[in-house]
């Protein structure tokens, strides 16, 4: 068991759900991408560049893609919880999948021109 897995397996079932499949849209989005642990979370670098964060807690998934990768997305993201370069998406709320992949494929891209 890798250190991402071992983070995964420590929460429930649900969020353990939540926290593979945001991990999958990673991968496929970057998939030459370095997976590792850092600030205790699941982290991913292209280019020697961190390109997202995830973290699961009691009540919410955290994403973390840097502050550009929230400013794109600023609209969308308005009706979560943020911070500078994070969002919280509620457990009680279905989880915008469809959004965490573009924001995603949007560092992968900004990454990749600098």
């Amino acid at each position: 068991m890798n250190k991402i897995d071992h983070y995964i397996s420590g929460f429930p079932e649900e969020v353990q759900q939540h926290l593979q499949k945001i991990r999958t849209i990673v991968q496929k989005a970057a998939p030459n991408a370095v997976e590792l642990i850092s600030y205790g979370m699941p982290g991913y670098k292209t280019h020697g560049k961190p390109l997202v964060y995830f973290a699961g807690y009691k009540n919410h998934i955290g994403l973390y893609a840097t502050p550009s990768g929230h400013a794109a997305f600023q609209k969308e993201l308005s009706k979560y919880k943020q911070g500078k370069g994070s969002v919280q998406f509620p457990l009680d709320q279905p989880i915008p999948y469809d959004l965490i992949q573009r924001i995603v494929a949007f560092r992968v891209e900004e990454n990749a021109s600098k």
